[in-house]
Order: C-alpha cells, then sequence, then structure tokens
C-alpha cells in the first residue's frame, strides 16, 4: 500500500491573521482540502494521513467527509517542526502495509496526480524520489554579505514535493538522524544523510507552496486556471 503523509502542522504565521495558512480558503474551499484533492484523485496513492495543528486535529475527519475524501485514513497531531510532524505521521502507519511513502506539504495544493504518480513510480524503482524543478534565476552563493561564486544554474533544482520513499528506508532515515530532525527542511535530506541516492523526477514549477500574503491573491489567478 502507498501512503502519502500530508505535512499541514505548521501555524502559517509568515501569513499573519488568525487561522493557520492550510485553511485558508481559495474559491470557498481551505487550501489543505485543495492539496488533498490531488491525493485523492492518484490511483498510486491508497491511503492518506494528515498531520495538523492539535487544535485542528480533533474536527478535521468530519471537515474531510463533506468533501468525500475516502481516502483519509488518520489525523495525526503535530510536532515542534516539520521534520517532527512528518515523523508523528509516519509513526501512525502500519508497517506491515505500507510500502511507498509520499510526503507532501499541505499548502501546495497545485500539485498535479500526474506528477504525484511519476514519483510515487520512480520510488518504487530506486527507492527514493523526489519532485524538482528548475532554476530559473541565477543563483549566488553568498557569505557576510558578500557573493562567494555563481553555481551552475543548470545543476540547480528547487526541491518540490512530494517526495517519495520505502518505507522502511524513510523510517531508518528518521531513526539514524535524530538529531537533523529539528533543522531539517525536507525528507530527502535525511535520507541523503544515509549515503543513498535520490532520483530527481521533474515537476511542474507551477506546484509552489503558500508561504506569504501576496500568495493567496496569486493562487485565486492559479486556480481559476487551472479549471479553465
Amino acid at each position: 500500500m502507498n501512503i502519502a503523509i500530508i505535512a499541514a502542522a505548521g501555524q502559517g504565521t509568515r501569513l499573519g491573521g488568525k487561522r493557520a495558512k492550510q485553511f485558508l480558503e481559495l474559491a470557498g474551499v481551505p487550501v489543505i482540502i485543495h492539496t488533498l484533492k490531488k491525493f485523492e484523485q492518484c490511483a498510486e496513492i491508497q491511503e492518506v494521513v494528515v498531520v495538523l495543528p492539535a487544535p485542528d486535529a480533533a474536527g478535521f475527519l468530519e471537515l474531510a467527509g463533506k468533501y468525500e475524501l475516502r481516502k483519509l485514513a488518520r489525523v495525526v497531531m503535530g510536532g515542534a517542526t516539520r521534520a517532527e510532524s512528518v515523523w508523528r505521521g509516519l509513526q501512525s502507519v502500519r508497517a506491515e502495509t505500507a510500502e511507498i511513502i509520499a510526503v507532501h506539504d499541505g499548502v501546495r495544493p497545485f500539485v498535479t496526480p500526474e506528477d504525484i504518480a511519476r514519483t510515487v513510480r520512480a520510488a518504487e524503482i530506486s527507492g527514493a524520489a523526489i519532485l524538482t524543478a528548475a532554476a530559473v534565476d541565477t543563483i549566488k552563493e553568498v557569505e557576510n554579505h558578500r557573493i562567494m561564486r555563481t553555481l551552475d544554474r543548470a545543476r540547480i533544482r528547487r526541491a518540490l514535493t512530494p517526495q517519495c520513499f520505502r518505507y522502511d528506508l524513510l523510517c531508518r532515515a528518521f531513526e539514524q538522524w535524530p538529531e537533523l530532525i529539528v533543522n531539517a527542511t525536507d525528507d530527502s535530506s535525511l535520507v541523503e544523510a544515509l549515503g543513498v541516492t535520490v532520483t530527481s523526477v521533474e515537476g511542474n514549477s507551477r506546484n509552489v507552496k503558500i508561504t506569504c500574503p501576496e500568495d493567496i491573491a496569486w493562487a485565486e489567478i492559479m486556480l481559476r486556471d487551472f479549471k479553465d
């Protein structure tokens, strides 16, 4: 069984306001619901676990039921960091049935079912695969406000989600590197630290993470484009 862990336990402080960003609405529907619908539509995913802030976890199954999200199996309370939240979600998975784990940011509502499927299939072959997108800007390495060098843009990729791994591999990464969990910004870095090769799967550059106030207005436009 392939299982998606949707990391949505952040408070969204950069966005401001009283509501966490995953519950802000796009076209009258919470961002997290838009995200979950993409996994509902992906045949390669059979089960979904959502990790949420403690105050929002209790009533979420009822909310999800209104949108007929049948793959949602469990709602888990998140930890202090993203990585801790993913680890809690992973610990809730039934080991005897788990095959590929697809970790995705709850505030990336524009991922496509096709990109999810391609990343899962790549992980089934190699054991670890993440969705990436090309860097469109020139990238500089900076130290103490000084440009140290210009990186080769042809070799640079932006890490997106989902990031997909064999269940046992991802568990081993979290168990072996507890000291890295506090600062890990993605799950691939923990797997890479094991010396495992992670496959890059080219994804859609529109698969962005909603983090800033201007992202909401932009996302409304994107949503209209997706429907057209």
